[in-house]
C-alpha cells in the first residue's frame, strides 16, 4: 500500500492528575528525521518517542512530535534556585553595568529569565509507568496520523495509475507506428542498395543483401524497449501490493522507465514517435514528482 509522507495526527487523554496531548506532523524527506518537543521534566522520554514513531508511524519523513502536559492535581515537583550560581550571575551583571555604564535594570524577574539558575526536582515516579501513559496517547495520535497517510496515499496512487495508463497508451501507439516504420525502412534500404549496386554493375548476393537490410532495420526497432516498459508497468503493481515502503523503489522504477523512453526517442526516426515520446516523458515527470511524497 502506498502511503504519503505528509500527514498530521493529534490525541489527548485526560487523567486524574494531568491531561496529556500529543501532536505529530510530517513532511517529505529522504530519510527519517524526528524532532520531539517535551517539557524539561520529561526529556528522558525523547528517544523512546522517536523509536516508537519510527516503528509504528513512518520510516522515512521529517517528523515533528509535540508532547504537552496539563497538570490539574497531584504533586508537580519542586523548583529550587541555585543561590550560589545566582549570586555569581548577579555579580557579573553588576560588573557589566558598572564598567560599561549601563542602566541598572536588574530585577528578580530579569534574573529569573535565566533558566539555568533553577533546578527542578521531579517527584519520585516510575519512569516506565510514565512512558506507558505517554505511549497510550502517542499511539492514539499515530492512529489518526497513519489514517491520513493512507488516505493521501490512495489519492496519490490513483493519480499515478491514471498517468501510467496514459504512458501505456502512448507506448502502444509508438509500437504500432514503429512496426510500420521498420518494414518501410527495410524495404527502402533494400531498394536503395539494389539501385546503388546496379549503378556499378554489381550482382548482389541476395542472402547477404537481405541479411544486411534486416540488421540495419533492427537498429531502429524498439520492441525490446517497449517490452521492458510493459514489465515496468507490472512491477508498479507488485510494489504497490508489497505492503512495504514504496517511494524509493518507485523512484528507481521511474528512472528505468525514463531510460527506456529516451532510448525509444533516440532510435526512432519518426516525427510522430518523437511527439509521443515527449508526451510520455511529460507524464513520467509528473509521476516522479508525485513519488517524492511517498514513503
Amino acid at each position: 500500500m502506498i502511503k504519503s509522507m505528509t500527514a498530521f495526527g493529534r490525541a489527548t487523554v485526560k487523567g486524574e492528575d494531568k491531561d496529556i496531548t500529543v501532536e505529530l506532523r510530517s513532511v517529505n524527506s529522504r530519510y527519517f528525521d524526528c524532532t520531539v518537543r517535551l517539557p524539561r521534566t520529561h526529556t528522558f522520554l525523547e528517544e523512546k518517542v522517536k523509536a516508537y514513531v519510527q516503528q509504528y508511524a513512518v520510516s522515512r519523513a521529517k517528523v515533528d512530535v509535540s508532547v504537552s502536559f496539563d497538570h490539574h492535581g497531584g504533586e508537580l515537583g519542586t523548583l529550587q534556585p541555585d543561590m550560589k550560581l545566582a549570586g555569581e550571575y548577579v555579580a557579573a551583571l553588576r560588573k557589566m553595568q558598572s564598567e560599561l555604564g549601563l542602566v541598572d535594570d536588574i530585577t528578580v524577574m530579569r534574573v529569573a529569565e535565566n533558566r539555568d539558575l533553577f533546578t527542578y526536582t521531579r517527584p519520585e515516579e516510575d519512569a516506565e509507568a510514565e512512558w506507558a501513559r505517554v505511549r497510550e496517547v502517542l499511539a492514539a495520535a499515530i492512529t489518526g496520523y497513519v489514517a491520513m497517510r493512507e488516505a493521501e496515499g490512495k489519492k496519490t496512487e490513483a493519480d499515478i495509475r491514471e498517468k501510467l495508463a496514459n504512458v501505456s497508451a502512448f507506448a502502444h501507439s509508438v509500437g504500432e507506428i514503429s512496426r510500420t516504420d521498420v518494414v518501410g525502412y527495410r524495404d527502402k534500404l533494400e531498394t536503395r542498395l539494389r539501385a546503388l549496386l546496379a549503378e556499378h554493375d554489381v550482382v548482389p548476393d541476395e542472402a547477404r543483401l537481405l541479411t544486411e537490410c534486416a540488421v540495419f532495420a533492427d537498429k531502429i526497432a524498439i520492441d525490446e524497449e517497449l517490452a521492458r516498459l510493459e514489465s515496468h508497468f507490472s512491477a508498479f503493481d507488485d510494489i504497490c501490493r508489497s505492503g512495504e515502503p514504496a517511494g524509493r523503489k518507485l523512484d528507481f522504477l521511474m528512472q528505468e522507465m525514463n531510460r527506456e523512453t529516451n532510448t525509444i526517442g533516440s532510435k526512432a526516426n519518426n516525427a510522430r514517435i518523437a511527439r509521443l515520446v515527449v508526451d510520455m516523458k511529460c507524464e513520467l515527470e509528473k509521476i516522479r514528482e508525485q513519488i517524492q511524497n511517498i514513503e
